[in-house]
This record gives C-alpha cells, sequence and structure tokens, in this order.
C-alpha cells in the first residue's frame, strides 16, 4: 500500500516504507478517517486512537497544564500532539511524524496538519499502510536521525516510590535490602525523599551515612545503585533559586516559569541555556556519579522544554535536547540514564530508558481528575496502561518503562485482575517494576513475584490491546471495558 503520486507533496522522496520530505509546514489528505492517533508531549501526557468526533476538552486548572501536557498546546481547537500522528483510514493507517524536535500534527479538516514550531524547514516522514508497519518505518527513521540505546536488557528494578513516597531513610531501605535477597532484581532505585530540597542535591538528615555509603551497600548486596532526581527544576525555598534566582527560566514579563504545583506548592523550570546553569548541572551530576550511582532516574525533565525566554536564542526542545546531552556527557555513557516526565521524541538516542505513561497507583481509576477535569494524566493503573501501550512503537528506539506492577495486596486497592493487567504489561514492555517493600507480601506474592522478575514470554501483537503471551492470551481492553 503506497501513496499515489498526486497525494505527495513536492520534493517526497522515497525512504523504507514512506518518504521523507523537508517543510515548516505539511498538510496531508486523509479522506474517510474516522480516528485519530494523538501522541501527547511528554511521558505523562495521553497516547491513544480517539474518535474524531468527540470535542477537544482543554485539561483544567491551567496550572496542571505543566505536568500534563504541552501548556503552548493547551487551548488548541483541534485534536493534536507531538512530533506525530495519524489517522485511520479506508486505505491504511496514515502517519506523519517529524524526524526533529519541536514539531506537532493535528487533526486538519481533510487530514493531518504538521508544523515546526519555530518555522524552520524539517524533515517529515509520512507514510500509508497498516498500523504496526508505518510506526515501525518511522521509528527506524527516528532511529536514523537521533540515535537508539537499548544496547543491553532493560534492569529489573526495584523503586522505593509506591511503598514508602517520600518517607524513606537509609535504616529503612537497608531493610528492604536485606528482603530482597533470593529475587532477581538488577536494580535498586532510591526515589524522592533523599534530598535536602529540589534544586540541592545533598542528602539530608534521613541518610547520615550519606549517599556514597548508601551506593556501597546497594552494591554489596549485588545489586546496580539507583538514584532518582530532579535536575532541570527548583522550589522556591531551595538554597539554588535563593541563591541564583537568575537561574531560573523566566516569562517574557520577567516572571518565574512555574513547572507545576508539588512538593507543597509551586516548582520552577531553571534556564538550561544559562552557562552558569550548565556549570552547575555538569558539576552535579558528577558528583552524584562520584558516589558511585550507575542508574539515575531523571524526572520532571519537560520542565527544560517550556516556554520561556532563554539566554541562548534556540526553540524550547532543542534547548531540552541540549541539556539532556548535556546531562548524558556529564554522566559518562555507562550510566543507564531512566527519563521520566519527559519529551519524548527529543530525549531519543540520549536515554537508556523512557517512561512512556503516567505514575501508576494501588487503585485502578483517577475518575475525579479525568472525567471532571479532563486530564487523563493522574496517577492511576487505568492511566498508565492505556498510555503505555498505545507507546509500544518505541520499544525499538529505547527501553519503554511501563511503572511498576503490583504483586502486594497490602495497602492496595486494585483488583487481582488489575494486578495481573499491571504485570503482563510489564512482560509486555519488556521492562519490570515494582516496588513492592519484601516485608508487605503475603508467600504466594513473593512466589508471583519471583516468577514474574525471571519469566520472558514470547510476545505477540494480535490487535491494538491484544497480545500472545507465550500463547497465553491477553486482551487489555476486556480488562478496560470490564472495570
Amino acid at each position: 500500500m503506497r501513496l499515489g503520486p498526486a497525494e505527495l507533496p513536492d520534493g517526497a522522496e522515497p525512504v523504507g516504507g514512506g518518504y521523507l520530505v523537508r517543510a515548516d509546514a505539511l498538510a496531508l489528505a486523509g479522506g474517510g478517517a474516522t480516528r485519530f492517533y494523538r501522541h501527547g508531549w511528554q511521558s505523562w501526557s495521553e497516547a491513544r486512537w480517539l474518535e474524531l468526533s468527540e470535542p477537544v476538552q482543554p485539561i483544567e486548572p491551567a496550572s496542571r497544564r505543566p505536568q500534563a501536557d504541552d501548556p503552548a498546546c493547551a487551548l488548541a481547537a483541534r485534536h493534536g500532539g507531538s512530533a506525530v500522528g495519524a489517522l485511520a483510514t479506508p486505505d491504511g493507517v496514515l502517519l506523519l511524524g517529524a524526524l526533529e524536535p519541536g514539531a506537532r500534527v493535528e487533526a486538519g479538516d481533510t487530514g493531518l496538519d504538521g508544523r515546526y514550531e519555530d518555522g524552520t524547514e524539517g524533515p517529515w516522514f509520512l507514510a500509508l499502510g497498516p498500523e504496526p508497519d508505518v510506526f515501525a518505518a518511522y521509528a527506524e527513521q527516528l532511529a536514523e536521525r537521533l540515535g537508539r540505546r537499548p544496547d543491553r536488557p532493560a534492569p529489573r528494578l526495584w523503586s522505593s516510590w509506591y511503598g514508602f513516597y517520600r518517607g524513606i531513610s537509609e535504616e529503612g531501605l537497608r531493610e528492604v535490602l536485606a528482603g530482597l535477597e533470593g529475587l532477581a532484581f538488577d536494580a535498586f532505585q532510591i526515589d524522592d525523599g533523599w534530598q535536602r530540597a529540589i534544586g540541592d542535591w545533598d542528602p539530608n538528615d534521613a541518610f547520615p551515612s550519606g549517599m556514597a555509603a548508601m551506593a556501597e551497600e546497594i552494591r554489596g548486596a549485588g545489586l546496580t545503585p539507583g538514584l532518582w532526581l530532579a535536575p532541570f527544576i527548583a522550589t522556591p525555598g531551595s538554597r539554588l533559586a535563593r541563591d541564583h534566582p537568575d537561574w531560573l527560566l523566566r516569562d517574557d514579563r520577567g516572571r518565574p516559569v512555574p513547572a507545576g504545583d508539588n512538593w507543597g506548592g509551586p516548582f520552577f523550570a531553571l534556564d538550561t541555556t544559562h552557562p552558569e546553569v550548565e556549570a552547575w548541572l555538569t558539576e552535579t551530576l558528577r558528583r552524584v556519579r562520584g558516589w558511585g550511582f550507575e542508574l539515575l532516574k531523571l524526572d520532571f525533565l519537560y520542565a527544560a522544554a517550556l516556554p520561556g525566554a532563554r539566554r541562548r536564542p534556540v526553540g524550547r526542545e532543542r534547548a531540552y535536547r541540549q541539556a539532556l546531552a548535556l546531562v548524558r556527557e556529564a554522566c559518562g555513557e555507562a550510566a543507564y540514564l531512566l527519563a521520566c516526565g519527559a519529551p519524548i521524541l527529543p530525549s531519543l538516542g540520549l536515554v537508556d530508558g523512557l517512561r512512556v505513561g503516567p505514575d501508576t497507583a494501588p487503585y485502578w481509576d483517577n475518575e475525579d481528575r479525568r472525567a471532571h477535569l479532563h486530564d487523563p494524566t493522574g496517577p492511576a493503573a487505568r492511566g498508565a496502561l492505556l498510555t503505555s501501550l498505545a507507546r509500544l512503537w518505541l520499544r525499538g528506539l529505547v527501553h519503554a518503562d511501563p511503572d511498576v506492577a503490583f504483586f502486594r495486596s497490602r495497602y492496595d486497592l486494585l483488583t487481582p485482575q488489575q494486578r495481573r493487567a499491571l504485570q503482563d504489561l510489564g512482560l509486555v514492555a519488556g521492562f519490570k517494576g515494582c516496588s513492592d517493600p519484601p516485608a508487605w507480601l503475603l508467600p504466594d506474592e513473593r512466589d508471583a513475584l519471583a516468577a514474574w522478575l525471571r519469566d520472558e514470554p514470547a510476545v505477540t501483537r494480535l490487535g491494538e490491546r491484544v497480545f500472545l503471551l507465550d500463547g497465553r492470551r491477553v486482551d487489555f481492553e476486556a480488562i478496560v471495558g470490564a472495570s
């Protein structure tokens, strides 16, 4: 199935599975389409196939938009998304995808409209055919332009977040380390709660031995040491924000750009094009690597790509990619970088793992936020599952992290079927994470976790949300419909 000459833009060149063309903006006809593939801006932003007849509903309140999707497009009148879009037509799936950062694709009146935000003539890939084929071809073109990094298996990761959230200490984590003995985890990641403040990346009083000592204990238990940090943001009360207010990204009226609301109030984006911020980032990340942490979970990364007045005149997604390249250089090629809250396309080739959905949770749905605020990005197992499934085409470019699976019944509102769905999602994505404290697991739950960590099933996709795992049929659509 191919596009006819009359349907191709001027200058289109054939390439594997589709065509390449350079333009600042493109319009493709897609007659008879009823569904649109909407690709959210960053890890937590919704990605899914939607009916074109669905109304466009902006996320409310406006203050939540930076954490949910691209605030520059929050009030768009048409269905659209970041970098790539597709239409299901009678002739197949028509895909239009950017090959450089800074592009948006919308469902137009008669097809797909794409544009680069800064008006530059950028490269585009377009294709028509079966959905798996056109997305696979697009992924190959992205690999050629931006690179791919999964040259090693994804780590089987234990994280402190969904067991303890910010209530962690070195004493409590030592107990967890001891309890994980005999389980086939590869890495142990300390999440949010170890630092003095967001922006001040030194250990707080709950870690009196220091972070180098923690890394050594983790390594002594036979696991790769991992640490969480959010290098592109700062809270107002941090030493960084107080001592260096000029490091904060500003809007056109000189006000700090809010990147969201968390840790008891708003937090702000750093201007990663500021030379002093670049030097600080390099020093901070080299220090963290010097403590012995080989896996870094980097969170709230979208802040570096928010609209604002930067020191260097560069497009915001290009500024983000430059900052992430600096992070990669500071951390070294051997470090495993797991990006979260990250703009998808400009992260490719620079990180090893990439969160592909919003935070999960030990409950199924965040209905008040989803239905009443039109915000599907709130923590919930349902949203994490659906957006992660819609981004599985990224697996050939980066390890696709769908967030953790739960095995515990303690402090958990998920049904056994819903827990199994998250466990199967990890198998389908090829990325296994868990936050269950071993002391919370009943003997049969620990056995199930141990078996899951060892399991490497053959995965066959039968439909949009239907898979075979070693011959076992898994229908995620039925699970969502039954909830």
